[in-house]
């Protein structure tokens, strides 16, 4: 299929040589504000101690993965002389506070002064958008949440830039944690994880990179070493996933534990993923020594780095690469603007 320059550039750099996407997610905002207001108290959360953090978990993890996802107030100003150039670069375009809509029904904000265009012309790769989304949400909500993403979609397409959607399920009735965080719905059902992806599966949202939570809760998703039904229950679950997309896919954590996770990652990758965008599960544990940054890093380097080997292993021996994506794995036609000038990349 045809894909235009900047896009292939982006998807490369995202991607190790391998073609596996290693990204580490560090663009997480209130869960970071949360443990410095537990840790130094309420009015601690400034722009230099959320920056030091996440300067840390750059510093520290991104040796090892291919890109690095940063938000644009605290990560990437703060830790820009970090950034390893060699690795590729996701920008966060949304807003963690949403507007609520009818009937408890969810709409997603970009980060104010935002766009594509700007996440492009700082020299970043791939816009990370996270959207908010329940295929039984009001129609008034869903549509405004389906234009919001072609909009965003067709901006990217004209900035040559990769788009990787992250939609979450989340619960109707405003949750206890309010607009300040992201909590996995536990009574999520897998069909609203398929029919989301169902829905952005279509080719006019221009989403390059699909960003996907497990269809079956964290905590319930069984050992896939075990030979149960439960196991070929839940395989079959993350094979309907595989089956609706063309396009490469990942996983995300939300939050979940490192052993949860990796039972998450194995099903993923057997069933087609071409890797993950994890944060907490890889550092969260590691930040129980903060403030300390100096045991936190050492924490990190440890329990951190270890941790990123095994799900790396893992992607290797399971993962599919996104160039044998179904989309690509035929091929890719280059052509730059309509010109004459027509290249291929290999499959």
């Amino acid at each position: 299929m045809a894909l235009a320059p900047g896009k292939l550039r982006a998807l490369t750099r995202l991607a190790d040589r391998d073609g596996f996407f290693r990204m580490v997610a560090v663009d997480q905002r209130p869960p970071i504000m949360k443990k410095i207001r537990e840790t130094l108290g309420e009015d601690a959360v400034t722009w230099e101690r959320m920056g030091a953090v996440k300067a840390a978990l750059l510093r520290t993890l991104q040796p090892h993965a291919s890109a690095m996802l940063l938000d644009p107030g605290f990560a990437y100003p703060y830790a820009f002389c970090d950034l390893d150039p060699a690795k590729g670069l996701l920008i966060t375009l949304e807003q963690f506070e949403f507007e609520e809509g009818e009937g408890g029904g969810r709409i997603t904000r970009t980060y104010p002064g935002w766009s594509p265009r700007t996440i492009k012309r700082m020299g970043a790769d791939g816009v990370k958008l996270m959207l908010f989304y329940r295929p039984d949400a009001p129609a008034s909500v869903n549509d405004r949440q389906h234009d919001f993403v072609r909009r965003i979609g067709d901006a990217c397409r004209e900035a040559e830039i990769a788009l990787l959607l992250e939609p979450l399920v989340y619960p109707l009735a405003q949750d206890a944690a309010g607009a300040a965080a992201y909590t996995e719905d536990p009574a999520k059902r897998p069909e609203l994880v398929i029919e989301t992806v169902r829905e952005f599966a279509k080719p006019d949202y221009g989403i390059d990179i699909f960003k996907l939570e497990t269809p079956i809760a964290a905590s319930q998703v069984p050992a896939p070493e075990d030979e149960t039904s439960a196991v070929a229950d839940t395989q079959a679950w993350f094979e309907k996933i595989d089956a609706l997309l063309d396009r490469p896919w990942v996983m995300l954590s939300a939050g979940a534990g490192m052993e949860p996770f990796r039972r998450i990652l194995t099903y993923a990758f057997r069933a087609g993923a071409s890797g993950y965008l994890a944060g907490r599960a890889i550092w969260w544990d590691s930040f129980a020594a903060y403030p300390d940054m100096a045991k936190f890093e050492a924490a990190l380097a440890e329990g951190g780095i270890a941790y990123m080997h095994r799900i790396n292993a893992l992607l290797t021996q399971h993962g599919t690469p996104w160039t044998r994506r179904p989309a690509y794995r035929d091929g890719i036609e280059i052509n730059p603007g309509g010109s004459e000038f027509v290249s291929r990349y290999p499959g």
